[in-house]
């Protein structure tokens, strides 16, 4: 499979980062994300650096991925000396449930000896229905987790097929059950909109499914074609349409609907929330530019304006940690405009929205004169006709 990452310049094989990078450590939030890039079955519309056991052959083992992850954290906390405790810690994949309980409490023990965890932490796994048990997740609870999202994506058997989802839409709301008994703070539900073949009727009857599990927090994202997955060979060849554009403009508002008369309300373009208290603290740290670790193959970090990125294959990644050397393959230094440009592009599809001095004010005018936005306070905020334009926003925001 071709890399799907940019060029970068090569990383320093020891992992070290620029002063100016380090500098920017205690005046911003700390998180980290841990890749874990195994999964039963590859969806056909998905491009995450995920593998099957098949795909992988011998060449990677899960049994001994966490011990390799932890060293890796090891590595990184030798280099970011002086970091503050992390905020949040997210597992995402692949399915990281699909190794064993107690790999991933040691794992975030890991995180946790070194760099320390902030008092009220937020600890996240990914987490298919079919891949928990009552018992693995009270292991997850009492091993410090806080936070379970669980890949729903429809409630309607032949959507599922369409995105080769294996997991029965009955065991969703008997999962997010165990989930409760276990202790979980906090439960989300990812859906997916706009696969062929999907009616509206059938979005409505997803989204009332979840909505009958009683989420903290959804997250409802339309469906992208990404090049080089099973799905857009699908639609070069004919067999199933593109998504159309106004059928997702349709499901959209019938979700925001929705959610906003259960009570969950948009604080991103694409995500809604019970409270402000359950909205996703990892996710807010990327989209305002905060500090994270990437951990696991693949996986992208960024400290003060540097971003890097890890070898993508589990085996280069592993043989890397095991010769004492960072998996780090390549980074980038950010100027001052492309970070100023990445913030406009992250900030502008929130509901606390965008601080205008960022842009020209000609330009936010134009967008309040559309409808598109209004002005609150000092900040840029996108009405709901914004927020199904929220790429064409940007695009006359930054000319």
């Amino acid at each position: 499979m071709p890399s799907s990452l940019p060029d970068g310049d090569p990383a320093p094989r020891d992992g070290s980062l620029p002063s100016s990078a380090l500098a920017e450590l205690s005046g911003r939030k700390l998180g980290a994300y841990l890749h874990v890039p195994y999964c039963s079955v590859r969806c056909g519309y998905c491009d995450f650096n995920t593998y099957t056991a098949t795909e992988l052959g011998g060449g990677a083992s899960q049994a001994s991925y966490a011990v390799t992850a932890v060293r890796e954290v090891e590595l990184l906390a030798d280099v970011l000396v002086g970091a503050p405790p992390v905020e949040t810690v997210f597992f995402g994949g692949g399915t990281p449930t699909l190794l064993p309980s107690a790999d991933l409490v040691a794992m975030l023990a890991g995180v946790r000896d070194g760099f320390g965890l902030a008092a009220d932490a937020e600890v996240t796994t990914e987490a298919n229905p079919d891949s928990v048990t009552p018992e693995s997740l009270a292991e997850l609870r009492a091993g410090g987790f806080t936070r379970i999202s669980f890949g729903m994506q429809s409630a309607v058997p032949a959507v599922l097929a369409v995105l080769d989802r294996t997991h029965d839409p009955e065991g969703v709301p008997r999962a997010v059950a165990w989930a409760r008994e276990a202790g979980f703070e906090q439960v989300s539900l990812d859906l997916i909109y706009g696969t062929p073949g999907e009616s509206v009727a059938d979005w409505e009857k997803s989204v009332r499914a979840a909505l009958a599990c009683s989420p903290d927090h959804v997250s409802a994202y339309s469906l992208i074609v990404e090049d080089g997955t099973a799905l857009a060979r699908q639609v070069r060849s004919g067999v199933i349409p593109m998504p159309d554009e106004d059928d997702l403009a349709d499901k959209y508002e019938l979700v925001d609907d929705l959610l906003g008369a259960a009570g969950l309300g948009w604080y991103e373009v694409s995500n809604w929330s019970r409270d402000e208290g359950s909205r996703c603290r990892h996710n807010e740290l990327y989209w305002t530019s905060q500090n994270w670790l990437g951990v696991g193959p693949g996986a992208h970090a960024h400290v003060g304006g540097v971003r890097w990125w890890n070898a993508k294959h589990p085996t280069a990644y592993a043989a890397r940690l095991a010769a004492g050397e960072s998996p780090g393959l390549a980074r980038e230094v950010l100027d001052a405009e492309t970070r100023r440009v990445e913030r406009v592009l992250l900030e502008v599809r929130l509901r606390d929205g965008l601080p205008v001095s960022l842009v020209d004010r000609s330009r936010v005018d134009a967008v309040v004169a559309q409808g598109l936005a209004e002005v609150v306070g000092e900040r840029l905020v996108l009405t709901r006709p914004g927020r199904l334009l929220a790429d064409a926003v940007v695009r006359d925001l930054l000319g």
